[in-house]
Formats: C-alpha cells, sequence, structure tokens
C-alpha cells in the first residue's frame, strides 16, 4: 500500500548546495574516539538472551493523530511517543504503527524515534472511507554500559559520556484507536488573500501566504517552485538583476523624501562661464532591505574635542515613512553590510526542527574577515576569520565563492576554487560558536569566477576583448567557459565580432549572449560553445554600434539591452527581438534617433526586474553640464514593453532598492532619494445641517487628502494625473492644468439599518472635496458615509457622520370669503346724481352774481 513518506518530525537536514557546483553535503567534523572500548552509536538494541540489565525502566506507550475525523484522500499527521524520556545520546529502535483499514487490508510502519524524548511521527493518506483502527508497539529497548556521543541540541553541545550500568526499557502498546475518514473534506485554516490595500509589517504569522509578497533586497535565492515565474533561472546571477515575491509600485506616487547630496543648478562660478551648472550628485540608497526596514550609510561630521571629523554612521530607518529607528557610527575594523544571512536556529533535541527559526544576519566581510550584525539595533553578532580567504561573492543563501590564488609555483593548480559557508555549533546554555567552513575545494582555470554564470546549468563564462596589434584597439571577443561541477575549463572560442562590454554579457538559460559592437548579440550554448543565434539588428545609427549600457538584465524568458535609442528585450529562444521601448524627447535636447525618427533620450544604466516590472532611467555616459532635460525614471511592463509610468529623473550607478512595494530611488537631479509606493490616504464627511425637515436637501461634503511624509494634508490624484501632480509638488514643476480626482462612494444607513447608496463622486483634483446634494425621503436618523476604495497609490480610508431627518413642517390653510356684493350700478348712479347736483348749483351762483352787476 502507498502512503506518504515518513519524516522525522522535526527535520534538520544537512545543509545542501543545490546548485551547479553539484549537490555536496556538508559533512559534519567526525567525532573521534576515545581511548576507552565498548562504544556505543546510541540507538537501543533487543535485550540480548541471559542478559539481566542493571535498571529496567517501566515504559508508556502513546498514540496520538490529526484531524480525527478526516476527509476521504486528505493527509492525516500520526504521532507517537514512549515515557519517560532519554538521555540525550540516545535513541528507541523499532517503532511499529499497524494501520487496519476499512477493506481489511493493513499496513505496518516502522521508524526509530528522536533522541531524548523518545518521539517520533509520520503522514499518510486517507485514502478510504470508513472507520480505520491504529496501534502503536514499542518492542522494548537495551541500552548496554560504554561511551556515548552527545550530539548538539539547543541545550548541550557535543560531547562524550560514559555509562557504566547498562539499563533496559520495557516494551509498552496502546490499545486499538479508531480513525473516522469521511467523504466530506476536513477544512484546514483558511487562506489569507493577499493584501490589495495598505499594508504594514510586522506579518502576522497567520497570514502565511503573504510571504509571496515579502521578498526582502537584496536577493540571492534560490526560487523555484509552482508559483515561480515562467522562463525565470531559479538561482542568482550578477547579471540577472531579478527580484522576486514582492510587490512593486504601480505609480509614481512619492511616499516620503530625504535629501542626500547637493543636486540642481548652482549659479555661475566665473563671469565667463555659463550663468548655470548643475550638481550631479545622488541621495544614498539602503543597501539591504530587511522586514520592512532600511540599512543605509551616510557620512557625517563630528565635533570630537573641537575639531570636526568625517565619518560614516550606518543607520535604519522605516521603509514606508523614512522615520529613523537607529544610527551608529561604523568602527575600525567594520564595513557597512551588504546582504542578508538566514541561519538555522538549533532544536532542543538532536535531529529536530530549529525550535527559534531562524538567526537573521546583516554580513559585511572586510579585513580576512566575516562580520555579521543584527538588524534589530546594528549590534555585532558574529564575528570570524576566513583566513586564508580576504573575499567572497554572495551567490545564494549562507554560501559564498572565493577563488583563491595560492601563486605561480602551484601551477597548473594555481587557482582554487573554494565554496563556503558558516556553521554553528551549540555550546551549553544556548552559547553559539560560529565558525567558517569549506564545503568544496577544487582546481579553477581563472583568477576569478568569471564574467557571469548560469547556475542552473552550472557553468561559469568569462568574455575578454582582443587587441588587434596593427590597431592597438580591441577587434575580436574571445569567450571561454567553465564548469562548476569539475572546475575544469569546458571551451574556450574566439570570434571576430568584438563585444560591447563584458558588463553586457549574461549567461542563462544554457546560454551565454554577449553585444557586439555590430549592433547585435551573439548566443552560444553553454554546453559547448556552438553558436545558437545571431540576434536581429538593433536601431540605426545609434544602437548598430552597440552604444548603451555596461548593464543586462534577464528573466521572463527574455534578456534586457539597454541601448542609446531605447530598452530591447530579446528572447533567448532565437535572439529576435520581443520589444522595444522609446522615451521620447525634445528634438533640441539630444542628439538620439529612436526608429521612427523621433528625438529620444539615452537609456546608459542598468535596471531591476520585480513583479513583472522593470525600472530603469535614462541617462548617458558622460552627461554634459548641466543635466540633459527630460531624463526619467521609467516603470515598463517586463512582458510587453508598455510603459506603465514615469516621472522626471536621473540617477547613478546604484539606483534602486526595491522590497514590499516600495521603490528606493537616488535622483542625481536634485540629490534627494524618493520612495515610491502606496501611502495612507484620509476621507472626511460632513453635512450643511445635521438636523432637517423631511424634504429638505442637504450637502454631504468632504476630502480625500493624501496622508504620506511628503505632502500630508494634500489631495489624493487620480493615477493617471500622479506624475504631473508629485512633479508639481516635488521638482518645480508647474501646477499642471487638469488633476483628476479620485471616486468616493456616499451611503446613508438608516438606524433601522437601511441602506440608500447616494451615489459615487470625485472629489475636485486639485483641492481634494467633493460635495453632493440629497434629499431625504424618509425621517429618521442616518449614518452618511464617504469611503474611498484606494487604489495603486493610496491605501483606503472612510469617515462617518450623523444627520436627523424630522418631520415636514405642517402647510399653511388659506380660508375662504363670501363672494363680495357688486355695488357698481348703485355708485355710479349716486356719482351722476351728485355731479348733476353740483353743476346746478355752480350754475345758479354765477346766475346770480350776474343779476346783481
Amino acid at each position: 500500500m502507498q502512503h506518504v513518506k515518513t519524516l522525522p518530525k522535526m527535520v534538520v537536514i544537512a545543509i545542501t548546495l543545490v546548485l551547479a557546483l553539484g549537490s555536496v553535503m556538508l559533512m559534519a567534523t567526525p567525532v573521534k574516539a576515545p581511548a576507552a572500548m565498548n562504544w556505543q552509536e546510541g540507538g537501543s538494541q533487543p535485550l540480548p538472551s541471559g542478559v539481566t540489565p542493571d535498571v529496567t525502566i517501566k515504559t508508556v506507550a502513546c498514540l496520538s493523530f490529526r484531524p480525527n475525523p478526516v476527509g476521504l484522500n486528505q493527509i492525516f499527521l500520526v504521532n507517537m511517543w514512549i515515557s519517560p524520556a532519554l538521555h540525550v545520546s540516545r535513541y528507541l529502535k523499532g517503532y511499529k504503527v499497524t494501520i487496519q483499514k476499512p477493506n481489511g487490508d493493513t499496513d505496518v510502519i516502522t521508524m526509530d524515534s528522536y533522541r531524548a524524548d523518545a518521539t517520533a511521527w509520520f503522514e499518510y493518506i486517507a485514502d478510504q472511507e470508513g472507520v480505520w483502527k491504529l496501534k502503536f508497539e514499542f518492542p522494548g529497548g537495551y541500552f548496554p554500559p560504554g561511551n556515548y556521543t552527545v550530539y548538539g541540541g539547543a541545550w548541550i553541545g557535543p560531547q562524550n559520556v560514559s555509562f557504566t550500568q547498562s539499563c533496559y526499557y520495557e516494551p509498552a502498546s496502546t490499545d486499538w484507536q479508531e480513525l473516522v475518514v469521511q467523504k466530506e473534506i476536513v477544512a484546514s485554516w483558511p487562506p489569507s488573500p493577499l493584501p490589495t490595500d495598505y499594508w504594514t509589517r510586522p506579518i502576522s504569522p497567520e497570514n502565511r501566504e503573504w510571504w509571496w509578497i515579502a521578498g526582502h533586497f537584496p536577493w540571492y535565492g534560490p526560487g523555484g517552485g509552482s508559483d515561480w515565474p515562467a522562463n525565470t533561472n531559479p538561482y542568482y546571477s550578477n547579471k540577472y538583476y531579478f527580484l522576486p515575491w514582492r510587490e512593486a509600485p504601480e505609480t509614481a506616487h512619492i511616499v516620503w523624501k530625504k535629501q542626500g547630496a547637493i543636486g540642481g543648478l548652482i549659479g555661475p562660478l566665473t563671469s565667463e562661464q555659463k550663468p548655470y551648472e548643475s550638481w550631479t550628485s545622488a541621495g544614498g540608497i539602503p543597501s539591504i532591505i530587511y522586514a520592512g526596514r532600511c540599512y543605509q550609510t551616510v557620512i557625517e561630521v563630528d565635533t570630537l574635542l573641537n575639531k570636526p571629523t568625517i565619518r560614516t554612521y550606518w543607520m535604519c530607518y522605516d521603509l514606508r515613512t523614512g522615520e529613523l529607528y537607529w544610527k551608529r557610527p561604523l568602527y575600525t575594523g567594520e564595513s557597512a553590510p551588504s546582504v542578508l544571512y538566514f541561519i538555522e536556529g538549533f532544536s532542543e533535541v538532536p535531529g529536530a526542527e530549529p525550535m527559534f527559526g531562524r538567526g537573521v544576519y546583516l554580513v559585511s566581510i572586510t579585513g580576512g574577515r566575516l562580520i555579521g550584525y543584527d538588524p534589530w539595533n546594528g549590534a555585532v553578532s558574529i564575528n570570524i576569520t576566513i583566513s586564508p580567504l580576504t573575499t567572497g561573492t554572495y551567490y545564494r543563501n549562507g554560501y559564498w565563492l572565493t577563488v583563491q590564488d595560492l601563486g605561480a609555483a602551484a601551477a597548473p593548480n594555481r587557482y582554487r576554487l573554494i565554496n563556503w559557508t558558516v556553521d554553528a555549533k551549540p555550546g551549553a546554555m544556548l552559547s553559539v560558536t560560529f565558525y567558517m567552513k569549506v564545503v568544496d575545494n577544487k582546481t579553477w582555470p581563472w583568477s576569478s569566477l568569471g564574467t557571469t554564470w548560469d547556475l542552473q546549468s552550472g557553468i561559469a563564462v568569462t568574455t575578454t576583448s582582443i587587441t588587434n596589434p596593427a590597431s592597438g584597439a580591441y577587434y575580436g571577443t574571445r569567450v571561454q567557459a567553465a564548469s562548476f561541477k569539475t572546475g575544469e575549463q569546458l571551451w574556450n572560442k574566439t570570434f571576430e565580432e568584438t563585444m560591447y562590454s563584458a558588463g553586457a554579457t549574461v549567461a542563462d538559460h544554457g546560454k551565454v549572449a554577449f553585444v557586439t559592437m555590430s549592433g547585435y548579440w551573439i548566443g552560444l550554448n553553454l554546453a559547448d560553445g556552438s553558436l545558437a543565434w545571431k540576434s536581429d539588428k538593433m536601431d540605426y545609427p545609434w544602437d548598430v554600434t552597440g552604444f548603451g549600457a555596461y548593464s543586462v538584465a534577464s528573466a521572463y524568458g527574455l534578456f534586457y539591452r539597454f541601448a542609446y535609442s531605447g530598452v530591447y528585450a530579446f528572447d533567448w529562444t532565437n535572439g529576435k527581438i520581443v520589444w522595444k521601448y522609446e522615451s521620447p524627447n525634445n528634438p533640441y535636447e539630444t542628439p538620439y534617433i529612436g526608429a521612427n525618427g523621433t528625438t529620444v533620450s539615452s537609456f546608459n544604466a542598468g535596471g531591476w526586474i520585480a513583479d513583472g516590472k522593470l525600472y530603469v532611467f535614462n541617462t548617458e555616459h558622460t552627461a554634459t553640464q548641466p543635466l540633459t532635460r527630460g531624463w526619467k525614471l521609467h516603470c515598463i511592463n517586463a512582458t510587453t514593453g508598455k510603459g506603465i509610468w514615469n516621472i522626471t529623473g536621473t540617477s547613478g550607478f546604484s539606483p534602486f532598492a526595491l522590497a514590499d512595494g516600495y521603490l528606493v530611488f537616488a535622483n542625481a537631479y536634485d540629490g534627494y532619494t524618493y520612495c515610491f509606493g502606496k501611502g495612507k490616504s484620509s476621507t472626511s464627511v460632513a453635512v450643511s445641517q445635521d438636523v432637517v425637515a423631511k424634504g429638505s436637501t442637504v450637502l454631504v461634503k468632504g476630502s480625500v487628502l493624501d496622508m504620506s511624509p511628503a505632502q500630508p494634508g494634500t489631495p489624493c490624484v487620480a493615477k493617471e494625473s500622479m506624475t504631473v501632480w508629485m512633479e508639481y509638488l516635488h521638482m518645480q514643476k508647474p501646477c499642471p492644468s487638469e488633476v483628476k480626482g479620485v471616486p468616493v462612494t456616499l451611503t446613508a444607513i438608516k438606524s433601522d439599518g437601511k441602506v440608500i447608496d447616494l451615489g459615487t463622486v470625485t472629489t475636485n483634483g486639485f483641492y481634494g472635496t467633493f460635495g453632493l446634494d440629497w434629499t431625504p425621503e424618509e425621517e429618521g436618523t442616518y449614518t452618511i458615509v464617504a469611503s474611498f476604495a484606494g487604489d495603486d497609490s493610496y491605501g483606503s480610508s472612510s469617515a462617518a457622520t450623523v444627520i436627523t431627518v424630522g418631520p415636514a413642517p405642517p402647510e399653511i390653510e388659506i380660508p375662504e370669503y363670501p363672494t363680495p356684493t357688486d355695488y357698481t350700478p348703485i355708485l355710479t348712479g349716486l356719482a351722476i346724481a351728485i355731479i348733476a347736483v353740483a353743476i346746478l348749483v355752480v350754475y345758479d351762483i354765477i346766475t346770480v352774481r350776474k343779476l346783481h352787476k
């Protein structure tokens, strides 16, 4: 019957070099037996016939399994142990678990216990529905007197112990125990979806799926597994510039910035010179990012005894905020660490899994010593000699390669390839001793590791230009390959084509490719140096002679050329150009011409690849003063070549650090270090009146603001407006004529639970404000919620306020009055009579006056 392979419960496997160097098991130094006789291996024996042990120990057998019930075809875990425990030098042999299945089949699992605690375990597939029975039996174990070795665990280090008496652990067994296998699956711990919102460190151990985005910087691997990017080498190389298992910023949103150098235009130096000059220093970037913390050096001035002193400091600050955690000077004999070293802890019992997890150290090599620093406080935790070696190339977690020169007298074995690591042995009371351990030592054909290597193929390559004695200049290329497995040189080829730079040589996918000054790449098969392909030719006029970066990158089945007229992606399979990305510029600013005659900015530095994106910036071999205008930092889709975002800036040779969705970039335009990524947002909401009558209109208003340290209290803006907005806030660009805001969802929740969707509004891009008129249709108390869902630039935020809607005011009724009598005819007749009488009176007066005369 098939079952899951039985494994010890907590296994410490001797570290194996899973590389092209060959699977070389790290062998512990053998323990020398003392002169005394009767040396014992430590495992129990059957009680010999006729032997009476000095001490007989009664035992109790225990058996446990989970889950119970378990779903059909699920895995269940079986644990067994004997009590009391053993001495740390001993273990019990012959554990037996009998499994009876519902159909009558029987399977027997036998194994030995661990040392000391007498435990053991295995996993098994529940492949039949019904009631199973399990029973554990221990046959007994005899330990003769003699000498035993105490193997290293967390509590005690290796030593020898002698027992003068024998002992016998009596047999024991459990009763039959039932396991129910049901058709329904028993759910395991529910998976934690990857965060889409703003998130911070530390990551809870319960969010185990988040490991996929928790990559540190730099990365040395190895990679691999079902989620590994297709066509990407799982091993590190000095030419790949690939960073797996992390998010990378989707927009040009700046989270924080700090000035690390003097940059930008300065005034004239003399009256004859131009009225401007430019300072081209860039700010610093972290050499290591671990657990959301950046580690970086900075040079500062100390005043000691009133005498200014230049001193290099090493500091730790928060990746998301730039907040400083600590800073300390690098003392004599120290150097800033450049790699992360993860080392296994120690188990409580020999052979078990480390109970304290991994130790993490920030490591540097200087003066023939390896120094490991504590990432929490920067204290020195490891300080060991690596003599006779003085340096090493870190090529995967925990391992270095060094080429040792034994001198000309040692030829043909002058150069030795040393594969080494740092090991540790436990001492009493949790003390630990670190030491250098050589894993492999073989003859090597060169004085260095070579130009580049493909560890998946197990082959290193060195490329050199050939100098023509007539011209005194390079003409032709020599390519050599050597095996990491055997140390032997595999082949040596020369080519008429002259390579542009050894820095732009890369080995991957079983091939090595170098760019020529004829405008194309030559791809060779690593196994024998045969020609695999000559690539498509790059564009005329600038790229056909190879102008570009002394660098290259490789991932996703492509390798990338950073040329003067643009970035090219080539297919490893056939050397075809998959895409080209160009950076247009003003026709009077640069001399470089792209594929369609458009003036473009040059690329002359390497980039980094992470999360399906390629980050690279414009620069030139020898930049003019003042610096070229229009240079940018670019984020490009690494598989399609489509631009995702860009922002004004350029840098030096080591401008990037990437982890946790954040890109730290040193900008030579202004001397600032910028951190790009997702920041926090803040939403507010209010109403024009908090008590209104039914049928009244109320104004719901508020804002959505960016709370990142670089620009707290400024409006959140849409992704498509991010570049111009950041350049306006931080890089003295004019305020853009149009800035798009972000959407805000408004909801009213009545006290009885009724939810009313008020709609979605967009904030004003320049001010971050929003407003909406709302006419409540029902009386009651409402909670008004404004929600910003967040996006690629900001985390989500929301706010709420309360409004009460009372009854509508009563309508005013106007009483009805009877129609008044129409007196118009009467009044008219009366008026006529009065007028007639008046006329008569006047007439009489006039007549009388005439008579008197």
